[in-house]
């Protein structure tokens, strides 16, 4: 999606993010140019698997001991902060916000400043995958739990063409629950979809939203969705975005 845009000569002014969005977008914020290649080449590269590389057996026992999550946050933070280029939200060369959920106060807190790498893992701490993350005595889990898709947060910050570059499914059908940890991702899909059709419908005038095409046939309704993608799929994955994107803005006739 990123290079599609690049080719099409849409250049951000400002660039928010949630979840793994936090990641991609911080990448964006720092390196405009490059982060299209950045991201393919970490996404598809042998690092990002040692983020998730516990067997079945490693994830039971962490999960077992620290009765809230399967994946340790440390492997993650590393990679970050040996592959973002920069540091600090001052560094970017782009204006970025994140958003987290706060435990304590249960709302929504977006990072503008200080330490780019704690803010953005707080962003993406996916509860029962990753622990929740601490900063400055509060505690915070995924973002997607409060402002999944922020196109509300890109307008008040004064954007008039937002662009949205979504990684998941939001327009597979979702599928009724049939086990007790189905009804939690269901419940959770729910919430974050709700809030964007919400928000899309609530629009100032002069606004467009372009909600980027990710290419290929809407999944079937199941838990397809939610499952780990292996590096082959994530490959396959940003030809079929780049394709479809390429092809929507080609129609769109680009933009600003």
């Amino acid at each position: 999606m990123l290079r599609a845009l690049s080719e099409a000569g849409v250049r951000p002014d400002v660039v928010v993010g949630t979840s793994i969005g936090a990641v991609n977008g911080a990448f964006v914020a720092a390196d405009p140019d490059g982060a299209a290649k950045r991201l393919a080449d970490l996404w598809g590269g042998e690092s990002l698997g040692l983020i998730f590389s516990e067997t079945v057996f490693g994830r039971a026992v962490r999960l077992a001991r620290s009765g809230t999550h399967l994946h340790a946050i440390e492997p993650l933070r590393r990679l970050l902060a040996d592959t973002l280029p920069a540091e600090d939200f001052a560094d970017l060369k782009l204006p970025f916000q994140c958003v987290a959920a706060s435990i304590e106060d249960a709302t929504a807190r977006w990072f503008t400043s200080g330490p780019l790498v704690r803010a953005v893992i707080a962003s993406c701490a996916v509860p029962g995958l990753l622990p929740p993350v601490e900063i400055d005595g509060s505690h915070y889990f995924d973002g997607g739990l409060v402002d999944s898709i922020p196109v509300g947060r890109a307008v008040a910050l004064g954007a008039s063409d937002v662009y949205v570059l979504h990684v998941g499914r939001i327009e597979s059908p979702l599928p009724v629950p049939t086990r007790p940890w189905e009804v939690g991702l269901v419940a959770f899909e729910i919430a974050r979809r709700h809030r964007f059709h919400e928000e899309m419908s609530a629009l100032p005038p002069g606004v467009r939203v372009h909600v980027l095409p990710t290419g290929g046939e809407p999944l079937p309704p199941g838990l397809r969705q939610f499952r780990y993608r292996g590096k082959n799929q994530v490959s396959k994955s940003i030809e079929r975005s780049y394709a479809a994107s390429a092809s929507y803005l080609a129609q769109a006739g680009g933009g600003r």
